[in-house]
């Protein structure tokens, strides 16, 4: 949570996605906390329910809504929304009033909004229809033109458009879609959960289409000199002349730099950006004060899970899931475990003590070996960083890497487990060291003894 908001009550809970309808079409939505500020994010392609999987986005999401009630959008024809034809897709106007239809919905008389990449024109021309409805404007990872002009040279050539298309197509929906971002980078879990959200998002071909048509007709240059309410936009490198240029055209415009090298603001630590939003968007300053505890943390997940998937078939894996999730909720409830979030095939989880961590993790992987489920899992200890009802740090990227060492069957730990329980009556089998990913230095990791 940010810091100087913390007297703010926010629900951190995973929010409801409810449904409105504009032109015979139903638009999913959500909201999350009650600050004192209401605020649309938005960034254009996404799935309400799926991004909450993806834990930098959902870190990213809890923080602003520790400061506002958060309010976000599957705009039509992606994510949870109602799906539009093959080749359609929403002009600037009809998204426009996709975003109407959620305020009225959520009964917001006036909301700061927040946009990155293509809903960045949407929201521009939402200002220009609808000023009333709009206390400020963020504008970061966006363009008012995304094209080439004879006025406009630094806008996108028709070649490097193509050429991003395709490659944009050939990477969607694999885990190749954010692997150069630094808060997802390394991390298969993350970048399988990424991956799934942008299949749900839409498919390769609705995604190239959609780009193209954004990055080759997407204009509202001519709206910028009438914006009136109070403008911060951010400036990526990769974007930087476009951020420049909003800038220059927006009256009273404010320029933030940020040095992020993700096409959006979750794929890195832009802690400091959201405290510049925060303090931008309230008045207040917001300092990034971490709330930290020392917690064990569980990774489980099945394995081969994509392969039991192709060989069963849909139908039958998600019995299998509903099973598997059903016998994991139990255990922890037993052994007093707090479950943090489901990976799609796996769980986090946190507990108090390593002795509860580990029973646990055996006894679930025990009940799921007769129930022919396969698991493997990790256990580690260390501080973390409190995210809302997330977790992050150092030692949640351990507990992660050793549950990715492990065999079918096998419940790893870290020396640090070990060595907390030593004296009790567990018994572990060295396995040796081991280099972890993205961790600086060797790790010796430890089998549970099924003795």
């Amino acid at each position: 949570m940010l810091a100087g908001c913390d007297d703010v009550a926010v629900n951190l809970t995973t929010p409801t996605t409810r449904y409105v309808e504009v032109d015979d079409l139903q638009l999913a939505y959500q909201v999350i906390g009650d600050g004192p500020i209401d605020l649309v994010f938005h960034h254009g392609f996404c799935h309400l329910d799926l991004q909450w999987d993806v834990a930098a986005e959902a870190a990213f999401n809890r923080r602003l809504a520790s400061f506002s009630r958060l309010i976000l959008f599957d705009r039509r024809g992606t994510g949870a929304s109602e799906r539009l034809h093959r080749g359609a897709a929403p002009t600037v106007e009809e998204w426009t009033a996709d975003l109407l239809a959620v305020l009225d919905a959520v009964e917001s008389e006036s909301a700061a909004l927040f946009v990155e990449a293509e809903a960045g024109p949407v929201a521009i021309n939402f200002v220009d229809q609808h000023p009333e409805r709009v206390r400020a404007l963020v504008l970061a990872n966006t363009a008012a033109r995304f094209a080439w002009a004879q006025d406009y040279p630094d806008g996108w050539s028709d070649e490097f458009i193509n050429e991003y298309a395709e490659r944009l197509r050939s990477v969607w929906g694999t885990n190749a879609v954010g692997a150069d971002w630094p808060s997802i980078a390394g991390d298969p879990i993350q970048l399988d959960a990424l991956a799934r959200l942008t299949r749900a998002a839409a498919t390769p071909g609705m995604a190239e289409e959609h780009y193209r048509r954004v990055w080759r007709e997407l204009e509202v240059r001519d709206l910028l000199g009438g914006i009136s309410v109070p403008t911060l936009v951010i400036s990526t490198p990769a974007l930087r002349p476009f951020a420049s240029y909003l800038a220059s055209a927006i009256p009273e415009a404010q320029l933030l730099e940020t040095h992020s090298t993700s096409s959006l603001l979750f794929g890195d630590d832009n802690e400091e950006i959201l405290s510049e939003v925060a303090s931008f968007l309230t008045g207040r300053a917001a300092s990034l004060v971490a709330r930290r505890q020392l917690l064990t943390v569980v990774f489980t997940d099945i394995a081969s899970s994509t392969e039991q998937l192709s060989a069963l078939g849909n139908r039958k894996w998600s019995a299998i899931l509903d099973a598997h999730d059903r016998t994991v909720r139990r255990h922890l409830e037993h052994f007093a475990g707090r479950e943090v979030k489901t990976t799609g095939d796996g769980f986090v989880a946190v507990f108090d003590t390593p002795s509860a961590a580990v029973r646990c993790t055996r006894a679930i992987v025990k009940a799921l070996e007769e129930m022919q489920i396969d698991v493997r899992a990790g256990v580690h200890a260390g501080e973390c960083e409190l995210r809302g009802d997330d977790i992050a740090g150092m030692s949640v990227h351990i507990a992660a890497r050793v549950a990715g060492a492990a065999a079918s069957g096998e419940v790893l730990v870290s020396r640090t487990i070990v060595d907390l329980l030593l004296g009790s009556d567990f018994h572990f089998i060295d396995r040796g060291e081991h280099l972890l990913k993205g961790v600086p230095e060797p790790w010796s990791l430890f089998a549970f003894d099924r003795r």
